[in-house]
């Protein structure tokens, strides 16, 4: 199927590599249907391009390559909607942010996404983790966020 996007033009992707979130995203619960690209630039950085709305992409990143020791704790009943067979079944992404101080992650409020369902669920964390966690990372993650 193919994908337009305001980004990266029309992408072309399977069917099966689409993500549904139930519930859409923090501010954008009306959204349910996402698609994970690889950035060309920067192997540490993904966008989750929304499928039905070209103008939204937003930047991702596995916060354990920024943050060692990153765990999300949230209520069962949070991961119950997408179906998550267990901690192997995550994949945890949390999303970039550009600002005047520099690129920051959102430690709060990751998103889980189950591997075997393909169902994902933006939760807020149990624990303090902040909201603008500064990253340091590479060049390139800076030049394409």
């Amino acid at each position: 199927m193919q994908v337009k996007t305001d980004r990266f033009g029309v992408v072309e992707c399977k069917t099966q590599d689409l993500l549904e979130f139930p519930y859409g995203l923090i501010g954008m619960e009306g959204i349910r249907r996402w698609v994970l690209l690889a950035d060309a630039q920067s192997p540490a950085l993904a966008w989750l391009q929304a499928v039905d709305r070209s103008d939204v992409a937003l930047a991702v990143v596995s916060p354990r390559r920024f943050v060692q020791g990153y765990k999300v704790r949230v209520a069962d009943r949070d991961l119950d909607a997408i179906g998550l067979a267990g901690p192997q079944d995550a994949q945890v992404l949390v999303v970039v942010s550009r600002h005047a101080e520099g690129l920051s992650a959102n430690l709060r409020a990751p998103i889980v996404v189950s591997l075997e369902s393909r169902r994902g669920r933006q939760v807020v964390s149990k624990d303090e983790h902040p909201v603008r966690h500064l990253l340091g990372g590479p060049a390139p993650l800076r030049r394409t966020a």
